[in-house]
């Protein structure tokens, strides 16, 4: 009986012995309660505005004007709910600095010695600053706009798509854009721009955003300036007018505007801004056919584009000068259009933008839509447009491999590619691998066929390493080209089974930093590695700052290096200072490095701000910072000015319907 009783205590010893040497499953992670989650959240927010004081102290110190400009308006932003009044007082900081890079910039020669190919435009600065103050207080908008206004430069109207001459064209653009960007914080307010506007002859384009917007809160207001907006397109010659063939044509390309059965549903829902749908149907049915009439009547009398003659130089007569010898500006060796030529070329361009609305001239108005199909073919206008607005349309919703090998058969040779592009990757998201391949082989060519083919071939290695050893994976990944490629499928398979073989997940990624963690050689280098503390910023962020800390240093050494050679090889620094918005490779890494920062400041805010200060350089640590407080408050960058007055949004795709022939 006691050798039984002590071999069950042995056997009871060995069992638990062996237990314990086996891994054990990991208990499953308990999820945070809401409580927790709020504090966290509170914590969070109060170190990112303890950090964002920290950044406008430093700022101070900053040279450049630009500099100390774009962190006050990334601050007023992150303030402007926490302490609105400290907010405006930066604003106003900014405004002052905005109205001296105008100053030094007309005192410079448009600023063509101060910034050296470096840095931002003070325009580009300005609008910046009038595009973040909209999102807040529409009437200080407005207020700045006026104070930080260059002076008007008197200029030749050379510019056909501006008849007010070409000085108006940034500013207008500026106007508009902040006119759209104030219809979504103060309908009312951006309508009482908008009816000045035209009140002064003008067609803000933004119009659109205005109307839709106030739809939202006064059906009345937003009646009474539509109407106003048609009485004016109704009376203005459409040929001699850019801006406004563009509001109609604006007006026009979403189709009309169905009132909803149920006027009680929550699209009508009116206690809080709206943002404007990215298709903006405003016009009701009627008026929307009577402006389209308009339209087509002015595009109707559009004529063949007469053929462009070369005039060859005399026998005794070089390019680029006259018969007598005296040197041609490139720019004048042609005349002037005539008022007839430049209408002419409006009326090609309103029909052109008619082209991608004929889906809906088919059902609105039949009759018209056959007149322009005539007058197209007679002016030699190709139905290319129209068939891909019409393929563009038919894929609005989730489309499928072979709906997109349609959509690019039936497209103009320019979009084929990119569409076939989608296709092939369309196919392999569905999980057919060999129609993916089909695609690409059959349609593309050279660097975009490679690239299909290689997630092709990720996808199946992927598929595969779920029961595949991880020595096999490596004399899989030994085939491939370089080093680069190895780190792309690394990444794509260890993202593949994450869900499925977590083990085997962080071992991929384990090679992938092994391969990238050298000194890096080049800016794709310094991607790779970022590439791979994003994926370990999933499953392991405590590897992911491992990966970025080597990188911050050899960042401060290259920043060192550009600062030693500035002038000489390389001209990245302007009166001893980088600028924030360069542009340059340098400067667009450390922002890298700070977006990745900012990601994993959720998890360890404490880590997060300790390697963002590790950069030497002031404004190398203000870049990573802000990044750290646009993360945690949620800030956003300011909209960007539309450079290109002539393009519109149909179907969910942009198209350029009216273009300068130079």
């Amino acid at each position: 009986m006691k050798k039984l009783f002590a071999l069950l205590i042995t056997f009871g010893i060995l069992t638990a012995v062996s237990y314990a040497q086996e891994p054990q499953p990991t208990p499953p992670t308990q999820q945070p309660t809401a409580e927790e989650l709020e504090k966290k959240t509170s914590e969070l927010s109060k170190n990112a505005y303890r950090m964002l004081d920290q950044v406008i102290d430093e700022a101070q110190n900053l040279h450049l004007t630009e500099n100390r400009v774009h962190v006050q308006i990334i601050a007023a932003d992150a303030l402007w709910e926490r302490n609105p009044d400290r907010a405006r007082q930066l604003f106003a900081l900014a405004a002052e600095g905005v109205t001296e890079l105008m100053r030094n910039q007309d005192n410079n020669n448009n600023g063509r010695q101060n910034f050296g190919g470096q840095g931002r435009r003070p325009a580009q600065v300005r609008a910046e600053l009038l595009l973040t103050v909209a999102r807040h207080d529409a009437q200080l908008a407005y207020q700045l706009l006026a104070s930080t206004k260059p002076p008007v430069q008197a200029q030749p109207n050379n510019d056909q798509r501006n008849p007010r001459g070409g000085p108006l064209n940034n500013e207008d653009n500026l106007e508009q854009s902040l006119l759209s960007q104030v219809a979504s914080l103060d309908p009312k307010f951006a309508a009482q721009n908008a009816d000045q506007m035209l009140e002064k002859g003008q067609f803000p384009r933004s119009l659109t955003d205005v109307i839709a917007q106030l739809q939202r809160q006064d059906k009345e207001a937003a009646a009474k300036l539509t109407d106003k907006t048609l009485k004016r397109l109704g009376s203005t010659n459409l040929l001699a007018n850019n801006d406004a063939s563009t509001l109609a044509l604006g007006l026009l390309a979403p189709g009309p505007r169905i009132a909803p059965a149920n006027t009680g549903s929550a699209s009508d829902d009116t206690s809080k801004p709206q943002s404007a749908p990215l298709q903006q149907q405003v016009l009701e049915q009627s008026a929307y056919t009577d402006l389209m009439g308009t339209v087509v009547d002015f595009a109707l009398k559009a004529t063949p584009q007469p053929p462009q003659t070369n005039q060859r130089p005399g026998p005794n007569q070089r390019r680029g000068f006259g018969p007598n010898g005296a040197a041609i500006g490139q720019t004048n060796l042609q005349t002037q259009p005539t008022d007839a030529q430049i209408e002419q070329a409006n009326a090609r361009r309103l029909l052109t933008g008619l082209q991608a609305m004929l889906p809906q001239m088919d059902q609105y108005v039949p009759a018209r839509a056959q007149s322009v199909r005539q007058k197209m073919a007679e002016v030699g206008i190709t139905n290319q447009r129209e068939s891909f607005a019409q393929a563009m349309n038919a894929l609005q919703s989730n489309a499928n491999a072979d709906a997109l090998v349609q959509a690019a058969e039936s497209a103009p040779p320019q979009f084929q590619p990119r569409l076939y592009q989608q296709a092939a990757l369309k196919a392999l998201d569905e999980g057919n691998s060999d129609r993916a391949r089909q695609i690409a082989t059959d349609h593309l060519q050279n660097n975009q066929r490679d690239a299909v083919l290689q997630k092709v071939d990720f996808k199946e290695m992927a598929k595969k390493a779920e029961g595949t050893r991880l020595d096999e994976i490596k004399q899989n990944l030994a085939r491939m080209r370089s080093d680069n490629e190895r780190v792309d499928a690394l990444l794509q398979m260890s993202a593949d089974v994450q869900s499925s073989n977590p083990k085997l997940a962080r071992q991929l990624l384990e090679e992938a930093r092994q391969m990238t963690n050298k000194r890096v050689t080049s800016y794709d280098q310094f991607e790779q590695q970022l590439k791979v503390a994003h994926a370990f910023a999933a499953i392991e962020p405590a590897r992911s700052f491992e990966v970025l800390d080597p990188g911050i240093s050899q960042l401060n050494e290259l920043i060192s290096a550009a600062a030693l050679l500035n002038g000489f090889e390389v001209n990245m620094f302007r009166d001893g200072e980088l600028p924030l918005q360069s542009g340059n490779g340098l400067t667009n890494t450390v922002s890298q490095y700070g977006e990745e920062l900012a990601l994993l400041a959720k998890t360890d805010f404490a880590r997060s701000e300790s390697l963002a200060g590790r950069f030497q350089l002031p404004e190398a640590r203000t870049l990573a910072r802000l990044a750290i407080i646009e993360e945690l408050l949620g800030s956003q960058p300011a909209p960007q000015v539309n450079q290109n007055p002539f393009r519109f949004v149909f179907g969910g795709q942009n198209f350029n319907v009216i273009r300068q022939n130079n």
